[in-house]
């Protein structure tokens, strides 16, 4: 199986127009032989980048203008707004994997949650799941997600699972995927360097799995020109605001390819899901070296709502998405 991880920059709070460089991107792995394509964190319509520079309270008026403009651009996936990137899906037959700024459409109508959305090769939505803890000021631009989308899928690639950046690092979250008998942990993500490197290829090791590292390349002269902020928090137009590090980690816990430092492009990478048994044979932490007797983990993995709806008998029940029909 061939993977294409997209270390491309968006254009900044566009959808429309990061979604056309997505579509491109998806038919160049394709042409590549590409079985599945990655994006990383909330590449539609791109990473709040501001937050880490422009601190709460600093300047109100600016961090208000920047955050209508991602509301409005934010997805919703109770309508067509992804239907070009299902549609190239569908046209390629590749999986696809990619983080958004998803705009709840449910309740209030205005909360925005960092979620990555996993597509099949047949151009329907498969998986949503939203970031469980928005991490440090991600918490002024994201909601809390909940463990309805933290799922493994069988995919034509083979079993795969999604968690956001900084979500690799809660021991729990991991454990529930590795539970589930996942074979490539996809993690879509905003950090880059040698620690967050270090991270990828010990969760590697420790589920026995391959993990593929989808980063950000972004220079501050990709930002549009009409960024508010844009002249004075990276004044620098060769400043590399992230650099990527894209990587695709063996389940023995050694790179494969990569990782794509401060570059940007396609990285291709050959997934053999036949070594991850084997990677298990001697630690498989799930299974023969775990001890239920003495630890155990429970899962709620409910769609979690803030007010529920009693409906007369025979009415569907609001607890089911209706975005993929399960509970």
């Amino acid at each position: 199986m061939r993977i294409a991880i997209v270390q491309q920059p968006p254009v900044l709070l566009n959808r429309e127009a990061t979604l056309k460089l997505a579509v491109a991107a998806v038919e160049e792995a394709s042409n590549h032989g590409a079985d599945l394509v990655a994006f990383p964190e909330a590449f539609v319509p791109g990473y709040p980048i501001w937050i880490w520079r422009l601190r709460p309270g600093s300047d109100m008026a600016l961090a208000e203008t920047l955050h209508d403009r991602l509301l409005k651009n934010a997805v919703s996936l109770d309508g067509d707004d992804l239907a070009p990137l299902f549609d190239a899906a569908r046209q390629h037959g590749v999986t696809v994997v990619c983080g958004i700024s998803e705009r709840d459409t449910d309740f209030s109508r205005a909360t925005l949650y960092n979620s990555v959305v996993v597509i099949g090769p047949d151009g329907a939505l498969i998986n949503r799941h939203r970031k469980l803890m928005p991490t440090n000021p991600e918490r002024m631009i994201w909601g809390f997600g909940d463990a309805a989308g933290l799922k493994v899928l069988d995919t034509p690639v083979g079993r795969i699972g999604t968690l956001v950046c900084w979500e690799n690092y809660m021991p729990l979250a991991r454990y529930a995927l590795f539970a589930q008998g996942i074979e490539i942990l996809i993690s879509p993500t905003y950090d880059a360097g040698k620690k967050w490197l270090g991270t990828l290829e010990h969760i590697a090791r420790e589920g026995g799995c391959w993990v593929v590292g989808c980063g950000l390349a972004l220079r501050a002269a990709d930002l549009p020109e009409d960024l508010p902020g844009r002249a004075e928090l990276y004044p620098d137009p060769e400043e590399w605001i992230n650099s990527g590090d894209s990587v695709v980690i063996t389940p023995d816990g050694l790179i494969e390819v990569g990782p794509m430092h401060a570059e940007q492009g396609i990285l291709y990478g050959e997934i053999d899901t036949s070594r991850v048994g084997l990677a298990r044979r001697s630690l498989d932490v799930a299974g023969h070296y775990a001890r239920p007797d003495v630890f155990q983990l429970k899962v709620n993995a409910n769609r979690q709502s803030p007010v529920t709806f009693d409906h007369r008998q025979g009415e569907d029940d609001a607890a089911v998405d209706p975005l993929i029909g399960t509970p």
